[in-house]
């Protein structure tokens, strides 16, 4: 696990996956897996690309009941995630 930091907005970002090089529906259960390991709180930073995973994995991730806190373009067609676990 990687030491909180601080990302952009000053939101404290404990843990960080990239998934750009995943499909779907592998994406989302990296994503899943990964806020399986962290504490209720904690905010995890997904770097996704564009298309199916950008609609996808921000859709599923808050019908498991975690709150998306921003999606924003980063470089090109990758976006950044930051999802809080509830």
């Amino acid at each position: 696990m990687n030491p909180k930091r601080k990302g952009k907005k000053d939101l404290l970002i404990t843990d960080t996956i990239d998934i750009t090089k995943d499909t779907c529906p592998i994406t989302f259960v990296k994503t899943k897996l990964k806020l399986e390991s962290l504490s209720e709180g904690d905010v995890l930073e997904v770097f996704l690309r564009e298309g199916e995973p950008v609609k996808n994995v921000p859709r599923s991730v808050q019908e498991e009941g975690h709150k998306v806190l921003t999606l924003e373009p980063h470089d090109g067609d990758i976006y950044r995630l930051v999802i809080q676990k509830q």
